[in-house]
């Protein structure tokens, strides 16, 4: 799972908007202003039912992560955490 529904800075991440835009999600900003320092996005590549192919985007490591547990979460009440 993605590292950043737990950082203090996922609404305003780029790196969280470009997972955002791989998976073909809503973004929590329209224009992110934090750059983070290193972020380690790992990519996984997955087949999937019927013969097709999935690619799954997560950030696994990031020096600018700054745990704020369940920040994604109190940011979208009543939503499903992102694949």
């Amino acid at each position: 799972m993605c590292i950043c529904v737990d950082c203090h800075w996922v609404d305003r991440c780029q790196a969280y908007h470009a997972v955002e835009r791989q998976h073909g999600a809503a973004h929590l900003c329209s224009r992110p202003d934090f750059l983070p320092q290193q972020p380690r996005i790992h990519v996984q590549v997955q087949d999937l039912a019927g013969g097709g192919v999935g690619v799954e985007w997560d950030v696994r490591a990031c020096r600018s992560f700054q745990r704020d547990g369940g920040r994604w979460l109190r940011l979208c009440p009543g939503a499903a955490l992102p694949p």
